[in-house]
């Protein structure tokens, strides 16, 4: 180990007079082949006839098999899976967000400019076809891996000229060079990458071993990308390991062994083939750069064409990011390569087609006729054959020499075997069908047993479908970004921008989610306030062609319009207006009440003090003589002193009386003076569309109470 850390960049006295980057690309490329071969070939190869349904010996479970019936179940479960992972890029592919600081910035108007160049770049690329392919071989081999390439292409464009002095116009093509980003699956056979690594950047490096067309190579000699006087010939060799196709390749003219990496090399390597190595991204932070020794292994993308370096440079990307992206379907800790659907479905598959091809042989047995002879009592050279029409030449009695038999019936319960496997597929991978848990859970408990189902293999895409945004997606959308504003910086604006995939659901969830949507929307009314969210969560979840147009629509409609809310604003300010004029003229009422409350009471007092002196009266008539001198004279003085207390009382009644008139006038005016100010008000309301809302009645007090 201290050997290694010795050596430097400058001094490669250490290596070999023979070693250069070919030899040591080369011998990696080996290393990593046997160790790729040894672990996962086989089993690929298996995934692969697993799903193609492709028949092979090492497939049978017995030696007696006749049948080579392969159940479609795992290949179901494939596409299902894929096209539950597709649609959670639709309608949107992918979204970009800035950071907080820069929001109002003038970088948040760039935003927009970039969301839309990007999707129209990468449609003009086709890059969804591209990631439906990447998904597609992580479901049947575990992990997608893509290649994102750097390419000009030529745009063609219809144009208008003006031509003779503008006198006429002349309709041609436009031609402009401009770059794009391509993304390339790549099959696992493919791909060799670090056994140390578990991802693409954290490894060594990463080679792409394929073999392509000599024009190829040709092309890309003249267009100056590989060197040109470098004559890679052809190849011959019938390598079937790197073929799509698990079988032979018979035809092996006009190609080349191209051989990729993407990678650290060691730096003095480099130095020897290229003349400018040191190649580095302008650095804008504004800081002085420091000293530091350079180290061992450099970046650098390495091109072999038949084992000879057509291209060998330092990283060009400005970030110095590989080209490569994958994502593993289910995640196995510390591999590269992960866990897919085949590979889940695989026991239950392989029992699942013993189980049918032990019928099918059985079948063969009860169904076909077969015929028992006594071979000593046949014609010498006869053909016992069964076939209807034959006729059998026999020595003898033909019921004696003839026996026709068969080996009894197949067991029904190979029906209920093969469900039972079918369904095992199903629990394994988490895919669903229009026959599977859905229909059996509507059919016992409904609304509720639907979503028991459903959770759990939402759950199981959740987790798939987040692998995917964040290993293989959002880096995609991150690095075309990336690559435009390095090489189409007249297009693109730069920036510190963030990138999210918009697709959080697959179909299942979706529409699981929009059923559930429309049950809450059936529970309220249309003036709910929450109404409008949810028909316009509704909208977002499908894939409409005018969905944008909808979602747009909703929002202008759920806004206010000024002119309503001004006019139910001056309504407003008017009611307020009218109900505390119409309070105040309710208290004056209340006051005129109150005095000719007050005022009756005050007569009733009056009516008790003169019904006293008539009482007194009364007794005055009803005494003896012979006591009318002594009780006269007492008489006489409680006449005076109740002459007196009336005389006072009715004083008092009087001044109550005086005050209850004058409150009561006053309260009277002030309830007409309130009516008449709640009139003019309202007469003064030119834009009221209509008339307040008259008050109601008002009971009129009565003489001698309160109402």
């Amino acid at each position: 180990m201290s050997d290694f850390m010795d050596l430097s960049p400058l001094s490669d006295g250490d290596f070999s007079a023979t070693e250069t980057l070919e030899s040591w690309l080369l011998d990696k490329a080996e290393a990593w082949r046997d160790d790729y071969q040894s672990r996962y070939r086989d089993d690929h190869q298996e995934f692969y006839r697993l799903w193609r349904g492709v028949w092979s010996e090492e497939d049978g479970q017995r030696k007696s098999e006749r049948s080579r019936f392969i159940s479609p179940a795992t290949a179901q479960a494939v596409e299902e899976s894929c096209a539950e992972l597709d649609m959670s890029m639709t309608p949107v592919l992918f979204d970009i967000q800035d950071d907080y600081a820069d929001k109002n910035s003038a970088q948040s108007q760039d935003i927009q400019k970039l969301r839309n160049c990007l999707t129209e770049d990468l449609h003009a690329a086709k890059i969804q076809p591209c990631i439906s392919e990447a998904i597609l071989i992580a479901a049947i081999y575990g992990s997608g891996v893509a290649e994102v390439e750097m390419t000009e292409v030529t745009e063609q464009k219809v144009a208008v000229e003006p031509a003779m002095d503008g006198a006429v116009q002349q309709v041609g093509v436009k031609m402009q060079k401009r770059p794009q980003v391509r993304l390339r699956p790549l099959l696992p056979q493919n791909v060799l990458c670090d056994p140390n690594s578990s991802n693409v950047d954290d490894g060594l490096g990463i080679f792409i071993d394929e073999f392509v067309g000599s024009e190829t190579i040709r092309i890309a000699q003249e267009e100056g990308i590989y060197d040109d006087t470098v004559d890679v010939g052809i190849t011959t060799a019938d390598d079937y390991d790197l073929s799509p196709d698990q079988e032979e390749i018979t035809y092996g003219n006009d190609r080349v062994r191209r051989l990729k990496y993407f990678g650290l090399v060691p730096r003095h390597l480099l130095e020897e083939l290229t003349d400018d190595p040191d190649m580095e991204v302008l650095d804008l932070s504004g800081m002085a750069p420091e000293e530091e020794t350079p180290s061992y292994f450099v970046e650098a993308i390495v091109v072999l064409g038949n084992e000879h370096i057509l291209s060998a440079v330092k990283n060009p990307y400005m970030l110095q990011d590989r080209p490569i992206i994958s994502f593993q379907w289910d995640n196995v800790p510390q591999r590269f390569w992960g866990r897919g659907v085949v590979e889940k479905a695989r026991t239950s598959q392989n029992a699942l087609d013993t189980e049918i091809r032990s019928r099918i042989d059985a079948l063969a047995l009860t169904i076909h006729p077969m015929m028992a002879i006594d071979a000593t009592r046949m014609p010498r050279g006869s053909d016992p054959t069964v076939r209807p029409g034959k006729t059998i030449k026999v020595n003898g009695n033909p019921a004696e020499i003839l026996q026709p038999f068969n080996f009894g019936n197949v067991s029904e319960m190979t029906f209920t075997q093969a469900g039972e496997l079918q369904k095992m597929v199903q629990q394994a991978t988490g895919a669903i069908n229009a026959s599977g848990m859905p229909a059996q859970a509507s059919a016992s408990s409904g609304t509720g047993a639907i979503a028991m189902s459903l959770g759990a293999s939402m759950k199981r895409h959740k987790r798939t479908l987040t692998n995917f945004q964040t290993n293989f997606l959002i880096p995609l959308i991150q690095k075309a970004a990336w690559r435009y504003m390095q090489f189409d910086a007249e297009h693109y604006p730069v920036g510190d921008y963030k990138f999210n995939a918009t697709g959080s659901m697959g179909l299942i969830a979706r529409e699981y989610e929009t059923s559930q949507l429309s049950f809450l929307l059936q529970t309220m009314g249309a003036d709910s306030p929450l109404y409008p969210v949810v028909l316009q969560s509704i909208v977002d979840n499908m894939n409409l062609s005018n969905r944008e147009e909808l979602i747009a629509q909703l929002i202008e409609s759920s806004k206010p319009d000024p002119a309503a809310a001004e006019q139910q604003k001056q309504t407003h300010e008017m009611e307020v207006r009218v109900q505390a004029t119409t309070l105040k003229a309710l208290d004056g009422q209340a006051a005129e009440s109150m005095a000719k409350a007050a005022k009756v009471q005050a007569e009733m007092a009056n009516i008790e003090v003169e019904n006293q002196i008539a009482y007194a009266k009364i007794a005055a008539t009803t005494i003896e003589p012979e006591e009318t001198d002594t009780v006269g004279r007492e008489f006489e003085q409680k006449m005076k002193v109740l002459d007196e207390i009336r005389k006072d009382r009715e004083l008092v009644l009087r001044e109550t009386k005086m005050n209850a008139d004058i409150a009561a006038t006053q309260a009277q005016t002030a309830s007409d003076a309130g009516s008449k100010e709640a009139m003019m008000q309202f007469m003064a309301q030119p834009d009221a569309a209509a008339p307040a809302p008259e008050a109601a009645p008002q009971a009129m007090p009565q003489e001698g109470g309160l109402v």
